[in-house]
Protein backbone atom coordinates (compact mmCIF):
# COMPACT_ATOMS: atom_id res chain seq x y z
CA UNK A 1 0.00 0.00 0.00
CA UNK A 2 1.14 2.93 -0.63
CA UNK A 3 1.27 5.83 1.59
CA UNK A 4 0.36 9.65 0.30
CA UNK A 5 2.46 12.61 1.68
CA UNK A 6 0.45 15.84 2.08
CA UNK A 7 2.35 18.80 -0.64
CA UNK A 8 1.06 21.47 2.38
CA UNK A 9 2.67 19.09 5.00
CA UNK A 10 5.85 19.11 3.38
CA UNK A 11 5.85 22.91 2.42
CA UNK A 12 5.35 23.18 5.97
CA UNK A 13 8.00 20.97 6.79
CA UNK A 14 11.01 22.97 4.68
CA UNK A 15 9.82 26.06 5.89
CA UNK A 16 10.42 25.05 9.54
CA UNK A 17 13.61 23.71 8.71
CA UNK A 18 14.56 27.20 6.56
CA UNK A 19 13.28 29.03 9.65
CA UNK A 20 15.49 27.48 12.21
CA UNK A 21 19.03 28.21 12.67
CA UNK A 22 21.92 25.98 10.55
CA UNK A 23 23.97 24.02 12.49
CA UNK A 24 27.45 22.73 11.28
CA UNK A 25 29.78 20.23 13.55
CA UNK A 26 33.19 19.23 13.17
CA UNK A 27 33.90 16.36 15.51
CA UNK A 28 37.26 14.87 15.99
CA UNK A 29 36.39 12.95 19.43
CA UNK A 30 33.34 12.15 21.06
CA UNK A 31 32.66 11.05 24.67
CA UNK A 32 29.74 9.94 26.51
CA UNK A 33 27.03 12.41 26.25
CA UNK A 34 26.05 14.39 28.80
CA UNK A 35 22.97 14.80 30.28
CA UNK A 36 20.55 17.82 29.22
CA UNK A 37 19.90 18.75 32.22
CA UNK A 38 23.50 19.67 33.60
CA UNK A 39 25.02 22.97 32.17
CA UNK A 40 27.70 23.43 29.28
CA UNK A 41 30.45 26.29 31.05
CA UNK A 42 30.42 28.59 28.45
CA UNK A 43 33.83 30.75 27.44
CA UNK A 44 33.27 34.12 26.42
CA UNK A 45 35.43 35.41 23.72
CA UNK A 46 37.57 37.10 25.97
CA UNK A 47 38.52 34.33 27.84
CA UNK A 48 41.48 31.84 27.36
CA UNK A 49 40.97 28.16 26.70
CA UNK A 50 42.12 26.43 29.81
CA UNK A 51 45.77 24.44 29.48
CA UNK A 52 43.99 21.50 30.38
CA UNK A 53 41.30 21.38 27.95
CA UNK A 54 40.78 19.06 25.17
CA UNK A 55 39.24 20.48 22.17
CA UNK A 56 36.95 17.87 21.13
CA UNK A 57 34.91 20.01 17.88
CA UNK A 58 33.95 23.15 16.66
CA UNK A 59 30.15 23.86 16.16
CA UNK A 60 29.04 26.76 13.69
CA UNK A 61 25.46 28.59 14.10
CA UNK A 62 24.77 30.26 11.04
CA UNK A 63 21.55 32.26 9.72
CA UNK A 64 19.48 30.76 6.88
CA UNK A 65 18.19 33.57 5.23
CA UNK A 66 15.21 32.83 6.41
CA UNK A 67 15.19 31.97 10.06
CA UNK A 68 13.91 33.71 12.93
CA UNK A 69 13.92 33.39 16.87
CA UNK A 70 17.59 33.66 16.47
CA UNK A 71 19.52 35.47 19.52
CA UNK A 72 22.42 35.58 21.45
CA UNK A 73 20.60 32.91 23.87
CA UNK A 74 18.75 30.68 21.71
CA UNK A 75 22.24 30.73 19.26
CA UNK A 76 24.53 29.78 22.73
CA UNK A 77 21.70 27.39 23.47
CA UNK A 78 22.23 25.24 19.88
CA UNK A 79 26.04 25.35 20.56
CA UNK A 80 25.55 23.79 24.02
CA UNK A 81 23.30 21.08 22.67
CA UNK A 82 25.61 20.04 20.01
CA UNK A 83 28.69 19.78 22.81
CA UNK A 84 26.48 17.84 25.06
CA UNK A 85 26.00 15.34 22.45
CA UNK A 86 29.70 14.25 22.50
CA UNK A 87 30.16 14.75 25.92
CA UNK A 88 31.63 18.44 25.90
CA UNK A 89 31.02 20.19 29.14
CA UNK A 90 32.35 23.61 27.87
CA UNK A 91 32.01 25.55 25.04
CA UNK A 92 34.59 28.79 24.18
CA UNK A 93 33.39 30.99 21.82
CA UNK A 94 35.67 31.58 18.74
CA UNK A 95 34.29 34.01 16.37
CA UNK A 96 30.64 35.75 16.72
CA UNK A 97 28.94 37.89 14.24
CA UNK A 98 25.98 40.31 15.93
CA UNK A 99 22.83 41.42 13.73
CA UNK A 100 22.94 44.02 11.03
CA UNK A 101 21.12 46.81 10.17
CA UNK A 102 21.24 45.76 6.29
CA UNK A 103 22.33 42.37 7.10
CA UNK A 104 21.48 39.35 9.30
CA UNK A 105 18.75 39.38 11.91
CA UNK A 106 20.65 36.50 13.71
CA UNK A 107 23.75 35.88 16.07
CA UNK A 108 26.13 34.16 14.38
CA UNK A 109 28.52 32.04 16.26
CA UNK A 110 31.15 30.06 15.70
CA UNK A 111 32.35 27.51 19.02
CA UNK A 112 34.83 25.30 20.45
CA UNK A 113 33.37 22.16 21.75
CA UNK A 114 35.78 21.35 25.00
CA UNK A 115 36.02 18.55 27.94
CA UNK A 116 37.32 19.67 30.95
CA UNK A 117 38.16 17.01 33.77
CA UNK A 118 38.14 19.81 36.44
CA UNK A 119 35.01 21.42 35.06
CA UNK A 120 33.60 22.13 38.59
CA UNK A 121 36.49 24.73 39.17
CA UNK A 122 35.11 26.68 35.56
CA UNK A 123 31.54 27.30 36.62
CA UNK A 124 31.86 30.66 38.18
CA UNK A 125 28.86 32.65 36.80
CA UNK A 126 26.00 30.87 38.80
CA UNK A 127 28.35 32.01 42.35
CA UNK A 128 28.46 35.54 40.84
CA UNK A 129 25.04 35.83 40.57
CA UNK A 130 24.55 35.98 44.17
CA UNK A 131 27.66 37.81 44.59
CA UNK A 132 26.90 41.15 46.18
CA UNK A 133 28.73 44.41 45.55
CA UNK A 134 29.33 46.45 48.64
CA UNK A 135 26.52 49.48 47.51
CA UNK A 136 23.73 51.58 48.64
CA UNK A 137 21.66 50.60 45.38
CA UNK A 138 20.25 47.74 43.38
CA UNK A 139 22.12 47.94 39.70
CA UNK A 140 20.17 46.99 36.52
CA UNK A 141 21.77 47.15 33.74
CA UNK A 142 19.04 47.54 30.73
CA UNK A 143 20.06 47.20 26.62
CA UNK A 144 18.13 46.69 23.43
CA UNK A 145 19.95 45.26 20.60
CA UNK A 146 19.78 46.94 17.16
CA UNK A 147 17.12 45.31 15.26
CA UNK A 148 15.03 46.65 11.46
CA UNK A 149 12.09 45.44 13.24
CA UNK A 150 10.77 48.05 15.12
CA UNK A 151 13.54 50.00 14.83
CA UNK A 152 11.64 53.30 15.24
CA UNK A 153 9.21 52.64 18.70
CA UNK A 154 10.73 53.74 21.73
CA UNK A 155 8.76 53.19 25.25
CA UNK A 156 9.24 54.24 28.42
CA UNK A 157 10.81 51.29 31.04
CA UNK A 158 8.91 52.03 34.78
CA UNK A 159 9.54 51.00 37.85
CA UNK A 160 6.39 50.54 39.53
CA UNK A 161 5.33 54.48 39.27
CA UNK A 162 8.11 56.18 38.13
CA UNK A 163 10.16 56.15 34.47
CA UNK A 164 13.55 55.05 35.11
CA UNK A 165 14.83 55.35 31.27
CA UNK A 166 13.48 56.16 27.76
CA UNK A 167 14.32 52.68 25.55
CA UNK A 168 15.01 53.01 21.98
CA UNK A 169 16.80 51.01 19.36
CA UNK A 170 20.51 49.81 20.10
CA UNK A 171 20.40 51.10 23.83
CA UNK A 172 22.17 50.21 27.28
CA UNK A 173 21.96 51.87 30.25
CA UNK A 174 23.13 51.02 33.91
CA UNK A 175 20.52 52.41 36.36
CA UNK A 176 21.08 52.77 40.13
CA UNK A 177 18.09 51.95 42.18
CA UNK A 178 17.30 52.99 45.69
CA UNK A 179 14.68 50.73 46.22
CA UNK A 180 15.13 47.44 48.07
CA UNK A 181 12.59 44.27 47.48
CA UNK A 182 10.17 42.64 44.80
CA UNK A 183 8.83 45.50 42.38
CA UNK A 184 8.03 45.23 39.11
CA UNK A 185 9.09 46.71 35.82
CA UNK A 186 6.38 47.76 32.89
CA UNK A 187 6.65 49.60 29.73
CA UNK A 188 3.71 50.02 27.15
CA UNK A 189 2.95 51.01 23.32
CA UNK A 190 -0.33 49.67 22.18
CA UNK A 191 -0.42 47.02 25.25
CA UNK A 192 1.38 46.91 28.55
CA UNK A 193 3.71 44.37 29.46
CA UNK A 194 5.20 43.66 32.94
CA UNK A 195 8.11 41.90 34.72
CA UNK A 196 8.76 41.04 38.70
CA UNK A 197 11.97 41.88 39.95
CA UNK A 198 13.61 40.98 42.99
CA UNK A 199 15.90 43.95 43.88
CA UNK A 200 18.77 43.65 46.28
CA UNK A 201 21.09 46.97 47.38
CA UNK A 202 24.86 45.77 45.17
CA UNK A 203 23.25 42.89 43.39
CA UNK A 204 23.31 43.18 39.33
CA UNK A 205 20.11 42.26 37.22
CA UNK A 206 20.52 42.21 33.50
CA UNK A 207 16.86 43.55 31.67
CA UNK A 208 16.80 42.22 27.84
CA UNK A 209 13.99 44.22 25.73
CA UNK A 210 12.86 44.54 22.70
CA UNK A 211 9.88 44.55 20.44
CA UNK A 212 6.89 41.76 19.56
CA UNK A 213 4.69 41.86 16.58
CA UNK A 214 1.85 44.23 17.11
CA UNK A 215 -1.48 45.45 15.12
CA UNK A 216 0.26 48.68 15.04
CA UNK A 217 3.12 49.58 16.80
CA UNK A 218 4.25 46.39 18.48
CA UNK A 219 4.76 45.71 21.85
CA UNK A 220 7.35 46.02 24.36
CA UNK A 221 8.99 42.82 25.46
CA UNK A 222 11.09 42.62 28.91
CA UNK A 223 13.39 39.49 29.84
CA UNK A 224 15.04 39.34 32.84
CA UNK A 225 18.19 37.18 31.89
CA UNK A 226 20.93 35.37 33.85
CA UNK A 227 24.28 37.38 34.63
CA UNK A 228 26.50 35.67 31.91
CA UNK A 229 24.03 35.72 29.26
CA UNK A 230 23.15 39.59 29.93
CA UNK A 231 26.95 40.51 30.24
CA UNK A 232 27.36 39.08 27.30
CA UNK A 233 24.87 40.74 25.10
CA UNK A 234 25.32 44.14 27.36
CA UNK A 235 29.38 44.50 26.09
CA UNK A 236 28.55 43.54 22.89
CA UNK A 237 26.35 46.53 21.87
CA UNK A 238 28.01 49.58 20.85
CA UNK A 239 26.26 52.48 21.58
CA UNK A 240 27.15 56.56 21.45
CA UNK A 241 24.60 56.77 24.95
CA UNK A 242 26.66 58.38 27.73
Amino acid sequence: MKTKISIPLILLFILFNSCSLKITTSITKRYQPIDFKKDVVLLRLDQEIPEKAEIIGEVKVQDTGLSVNCGYDVAIDKVKTEARKVGGNAIKIIKHKKPEFLGSSCHRITAAILKINDIESYVPDKVRDEELLDVDYAIVKVYREKNFSGATVSYNLNLSDSVICRVKNNFKKTIHIKKDGLNTLWAKTESKVEVPINLKHGKICYLRCGIKTGLFLGRPSLELVDRQTGEAEFDSIKTKNK
